[in-house]
């Protein structure tokens, strides 16, 4: 078996949000949990006593184990995911110490019920454009990584929501949709408390697009260039969330890490020999 691992809160802020960042597995008490019912982005809740039963669902993925301060309950939730052969750290200082740092927290309350299977279910129009994809990409990578997604013709996003208990969104008259200027990329930020700089550029790029106000973003036509032509890459709905969700994880590296670079041609020459 390996032995005991940990990672700083540091290093794991700049893994959330990313592609491959690891699975976060959210085991405080349910008395903790209810003094503070939100969560690290993108953390999965479970229970540490059934943690035998639940851990090879995790066998493929490598585990972060958070509780409410670092210490026994993750400790062994962790050794547990380790001889079942998952790669499992735990978080320094736990809950606790992420919420000290004052990094971002996303309130359970403003989930959807989750379904059979634990996954939240959204529904939205068909077709999706730039919306449409954003906010998918936004909840997988920071709210709930196993989340379904149905996109059906406009007039049935209600009764299908009803139907499934799916959460309706980017449509009239729904709590997850454009409020004001604001589009429902940026409400979802703002209610989900995932306000950062890297989150709030793009989403002011994502508004701009979406809006048709390019003159908010220098970014935004590039971004409304990359939606309309991966809308006309793929009559499948669901491939094309697929294509986008490596769109915005571009789009957010580089509102998170390379802002400041810039590239210019012709590259940097050996200087010439003087005569």
């Amino acid at each position: 078996m390996s032995s005991y691992t940990s990672i700083s809160i540091e290093k794991l802020s700049r893994l959330i949000g990313t592609a491959n960042a690891p699975a976060l597995i959210d085991v405080r008490t349910d008395a903790d949990f209810a003094e503070d019912p939100r969560t690290t982005p993108g953390a999965l809740r479970r229970s540490s006593e059934t943690v035998s039963d639940w851990a090879n669902t995790f066998a493929d993925r490598s585990v972060i184990v958070i509780c409410r301060n670092g210490q026994k309950i993750s400790e062994g939730v962790a050794a547990w995911l380790r001889h079942s052969g998952v790669f499992a750290e735990i978080l320094d200082g736990g809950f606790e110490a992420w919420k000290a740092a004052k990094l971002p927290l996303v309130p359970a309350s403003k989930l959807p019920p989750p379904d059979a299977e634990r996954r939240t279910v959204w529904v939205t129009r068909s077709r999706p454009k730039i919306d449409r994809i954003a906010c998918p990409w936004l909840i997988r990578r920071f709210v709930d990584p196993h989340a379904v997604f149905l996109f059906v013709s406009p007039a049935e996003v209600e009764s299908v929501g009803q139907l499934y208990g799916a959460a309706p969104f980017d449509i009239e008259n729904t709590f997850w949709s454009h409020r004001g200027e604001l589009c429902t990329f940026d409400v979802m930020v703002e209610e989900f408390g995932l306000s950062m700089p890297a989150l709030d550029r793009l989403a002011i790029m994502v508004r701009a697009a979406d809006t048709g106000r390019l003159d908010l973003s220098p970014e935004a036509p590039g971004l409304l260039a990359a939606s309309l032509g991966l809308s006309r890459m793929y009559d499948d709905d669901l491939e094309q969330l697929e294509a986008g969700m490596l769109v915005y994880d571009a789009f957010y590296r580089w509102c998170r890490d390379a802002t400041g670079e810039t590239h210019n041609w012709p590259t940097a020459k050996p200087a010439q020999k003087a005569r």
